[in-house]
This record gives C-alpha cells, sequence and structure tokens, in this order.
C-alpha cells in the first residue's frame, strides 16, 4: 500500500491495495456515491483496505467531514460492482467512487450529519471541476445497480448537493392520484416508460413489459428523484418527475 499525493487537497491519505488500471477510459467523467452500511467508519475504512475484501473506493467520507483518500483517481477503484448506466457495464473504470459512513438500512438508515454532507458536496464539486463531470453523471450506486443495491438510500439529501452546484435535480411532484402502471402491466405505454428511464440512462430494456427489472429500476428512480414514497410503481407524479428531469436535460445541452 504505497502512499501517494491526494488528489483532493482535504483528504487523508489512507492507501488501499484494492485497484487497478482503468480499462477505456483515460479519466472518469462520473461519480457514483454510496453509503458503507457498516456500523463504525473505522470498521469500513479497514475493510476497505483489506486485500481479502477486494473491494475499495477513492474516498470515504465520515460523519464529522473527515475525509479519507483510498486510491488515486488516476486508478480504478473497486466499488461499483455489476453495474449498467448508460450502457456501460464496467463503471468502476469511468468513475469516482465516494463511500459515506452510513449504517444504511440494515441499521435504520440515519440521517447523515450536515458536517457529513457539506463535506461531501465540497469532495463532489472538486470533482466535478477537475473532471467536467456532467450534473447527470453524479450517481447512486442504486441508480447503476438496481434491484442489488439501494444505497446511499433515500434519506440522501440530494437536493442539498444540487444547491451547492453537484448533480441533477428538479422538484419532485407530489405523489397524488391518477393513473398509473405496476407490474404485469404491458403494451406501448410501457414502452414509452421504459424509453424515458433509459434514455435518462437507466439500464432497462424497452419490451414493454412492466417486469421484475422495471419495477427495480422505477424504484431506483424514486429512491434517488421522488423519495416520497417508493414502491416501484410508476404512479403521475413519479412520471411527470421524469419527464422533467429529461426535459431539464434537453434545456441544458441546447
Amino acid at each position: 500500500m504505497s502512499p501517494f499525493e491526494p488528489d483532493f487537497a482535504g483528504a487523508h491519505v489512507a492507501p488501499s491495495p484494492n485497484h487497478g488500471e482503468r480499462i477505456g477510459f483515460a479519466a472518469p467523467d462520473r461519480i457514483i456515491l454510496h453509503y458503507t452500511g457498516m456500523t463504525t467508519g473505522q470498521g469500513a475504512l479497514d475493510w476497505l483496505r483489506n486485500p481479502e475484501s477486494q473491494v475499495s473506493c477513492h474516498y470515504l467520507v465520515h460523519e464529522d467531514g473527515r475525509i479519507d483518500q483510498l486510491v488515486p483517481e488516476s486508478r480504478r477503484a473497486w466499488h461499483a460492482g455489476k453495474s449498467l448506466w448508460k450502457g456501460l457495464d464496467d463503471n468502476n473504470s469511468a468513475s469516482i467512487g465516494i463511500e459515506i459512513v452510513n449504517a444504511g438500512h440494515p441499521g435504520g438508515l440515519p440521517d447523515y450529519p450536515d458536517a457529513q454532507i457539506t463535506a461531501v458536496a465540497e469532495l463532489c464539486r472538486d470533482c466535478v471541476n477537475r473532471w467536467s463531470v456532467a450534473p447527470e453523471m453524479v450517481l447512486a450506486h442504486s441508480d447503476i445497480a438496481p434491484i442489488r443495491k439501494v444505497d446511499p438510500g433515500e434519506k440522501f439529501p440530494w437536493k442539498n448537493l444540487y444547491l451547492t452546484g453537484v448533480g441533477h435535480w428538479v422538484e419532485p411532484v407530489p405523489v397524488g392520484g391518477g393513473r398509473f402502471f405496476q407490474r404485469g402491466d404491458r403494451g406501448q405505454p410501457i414502452e414509452a416508460i421504459q424509453s424515458m428511464l433509459a434514455l435518462y440512462g437507466y439500464g432497462i430494456d424497452v419490451t414493454g413489459d412492466f417486469c421484475e427489472r422495471t419495477e427495480g429500476v422505477i424504484a431506483a428512480f424514486q429512491r434517488h428523484f421522488r423519495p416520497e414514497k417508493i414502491d416501484g410503481i410508476a404512479d403521475s407524479s413519479t412520471l411527470e418527475t421524469l419527464h422533467r428531469l429529461l426535459s431539464s436535460l434537453q434545456r441544458f445541452s441546447a
């Protein structure tokens, strides 16, 4: 575990041996946020630095805002696992992985402290500026690995990050009545929903069948962008929020 100079000026270097060469990417173009899902930050740090774990990340952000850098940004950290975003299944090679100390769903999904979120926002903003990461490429682990992963969870304050200049966000449409689609439905409306999700970046096939995968992707979308209710049902609130996000992207790129 050779020492190295931190890429982020505020980080303490704590080298992990778990990394390799980026494959097909000279530079990262996305940021993936995770929670550790462990009871303590020290336990997470030890695990991420253990050769037997075969996992790592570039940064670990503690509850009090301290930041450890485990892997140089030039290297491929091992945090995303089996995943898919915008057609890419090797998100490790294209990303900067940030683990946030939080017990996660197994520990009751505690709130993220303000000092921690301030540090995450500062770190992400620095990475975004240095690597020209597009707003919609600041992602949750659950976005790139629906069903399999649920972190950093519905309590993560994506809006707060957006207000500091990090990530993509629109105000979610409140949950209400209206038409909805759920598992077992089929037809052209389901094709349209799947097409919109795929256009945003989610790994989903356009089949016209509201299957388990579609339900899982909808739940992942809700967890990030409409956390008021996470049920995998494509209700009017979910669909209108998705439409607003896509419209916002089109205006941004115009």
